[in-house]
């Protein structure tokens, strides 16, 4: 049965990550791939094209295809708690740090279709927009991008259409409002950038690397949306982590050492 061109792929990927081509090596040639493989020209090509399409690999002028260096993961990690410090409420140890690279923007806008029903809002409502890019304030290199949605019936005529909502931020004004206290639900999906996401995130434009995206909820006492925080973030850099909690129906069968820490 001939070689297919996934064949070819899944060999070199599996040697890729097996390092016996690490980052920085050179590929073979498509000719020796063809030699190698017994594939034609369009075979091997298509395997190469497969892989760049993964970000596994990179095509360098005069130089070949390359295979991709790529960053060292750096966890955030999800905790499931809230924090706080000097500056006001925060969800990530990690992006504890960061500060806004630029002045927010702050926009009149209409809701994303994918978020209007989670808001309880209209298709087609209008909604407060604010975007922020975050990042190292010393390398002042992006980490993430943040753009908060709250209706256009709670933020027209307060602070939280201001560039400058004052100390706490957005969720100070929102409890002083008299929705205290706050809370917050999230949820992580991925999804590939769009060309101007790619290019505030300095992600590389000539391969695919897919967005992390974490969308947090925010809600009154009594169920009120009030925002919406959409993160994005270069699913090449981060990953999310979270410590697993032993639950009583795992409880360790005859022990007497279960504790509540376990659970």
């Amino acid at each position: 049965m001939p070689v297919s061109y996934r064949d070819i792929a899944a060999d070199l990927r599996q040697q890729i990550s097996e390092g016996r081509y690490a980052p920085g090596d050179k590929l073979p040639m498509l000719t020796e791939l063809q030699a190698t493989y017994g594939a034609g020209y369009q075979t091997a090509r298509s395997a190469i094209a497969l892989l760049e399409q993964e970000g596994l690999v990179v095509a360098v002028r005069r130089r070949g295809t390359i295979v991709r260096e790529r960053p060292e993961k750096r966890r955030i990690t999800r905790s499931r708690q809230v924090f706080r410090d000097e500056i006001g409420y925060y969800f990530d140890p990690t992006a504890q740090s960061w500060v806004a690279l630029e002045t927010p923007s702050v926009r009149w806008g209409v809701v994303p279709v994918d978020l209007a029903s989670l808001m309880g809002l209209d298709i087609g409502s209008e909604v407060l927009v604010r975007d922020r890019v975050m990042g190292d304030p010393e390398t002042r290199e992006p980490k993430q991008l943040a753009t908060s949605y709250l209706p256009a019936t709670l933020a027209r005529g307060t602070q939280l259409a201001e560039a400058d909502t004052g100390p706490g931020g957005i969720y100070d004004r929102l409890e002083e409002m008299g929705h205290r206290p706050l809370r917050w639900s999230e949820g992580v999906s991925a999804r590939m950038p769009s060309p101007e996401e790619a290019e505030a995130l300095n992600l590389p434009a000539d391969v695919g690397v897919p967005l992390l995206r974490v969308v947090r909820v925010t809600e009154s006492p009594n169920g009120e949306v009030l925002e919406v925080n959409d993160t994005r973030m270069s699913a090449e850099e981060f990953e999310i982590g979270y410590s697993i909690r032993r639950h009583t129906s795992a409880r360790l069968t005859g022990s007497e050492n279960d504790s509540d820490e376990d659970r």
